[in-house]
């Protein structure tokens, strides 16, 4: 059996919302999967001074927080982070800084990995952030599984580097049928081509 893990950090739910997605199309795709959430670096009062971030801290703190052994177990991983500024959120940055030891001994390499990532606006760097984590996987000696335009579905939520959503002015847009189809896309092939690795 595939081993996945979902790996994400989600300040507002959207991240939340698409990893638990992923999982669950992991699952029916015949993988074990792990869905975890790195933990929250910044301070009280900037959670407190946004009402659906302290929601959304709140109604997840109690939720398996990730761990090295989550992506060393996996076969393959699937990280997840809001845009900040064109790039990676610093809580999952941090937690990747700290798997040193294991790309050090080779633990990271020869994964399957994808990235999924949302911002309020439709151009708000969306392809900059998934390229930015990327950068990272190539470091890891991990296989990027970008879905490309693999899948019809792929031309309506249009990333090809892996999947986003745009939250609009509000930052509460829900996930739509195009974007809910694309994660499925995703969790499918990483599964499938992990699967195929480990043969």
């Amino acid at each position: 059996m595939t081993k996945l893990a979902v790996i994400y950090y989600s300040s507002t739910g959207t991240i939340h919302a698409m990893a638990q997605r992923l999982a669950e199309a992991g699952e029916k795709a015949g993988a074990e999967v792990r869905l975890r959430q790195v933990p929250e670096l910044a301070p009280q009062e900037a959670i407190a001074s946004n009402a659906a971030w302290s929601q959304h801290f709140d109604a997840t703190k109690n939720e398996a927080k990730a761990t090295a052994d989550d992506v060393v177990w996996a076969d393959a991983v699937l990280f997840g982070t809001p845009t900040r500024f064109g790039n990676v959120a610093s809580q999952l940055k941090q937690f990747i800084d700290t798997l040193g030891p294991q790309w050090g001994q080779g633990l990271l390499a020869d994964k399957v990995y994808a990235g999924f990532t949302a911002t309020m606006t439709a151009h708000g760097g969306q392809e900059s952030t998934l390229l930015a984590l990327y950068n990272t996987i190539h470091h890891f000696g991990g296989l990027v599984a970008a879905p490309g335009y693999t899948d019809p579905v792929k031309f309506a939520d249009g990333n090809p580097y892996g999947v986003s959503h745009v939250t609009g002015a509000s930052n509460d847009a829900p996930l739509g049928d195009a974007q809910l189809n694309a994660l499925d896309h995703l969790a499918q092939r990483v599964v499938r081509i992990a699967g195929k690795l480990a043969a």
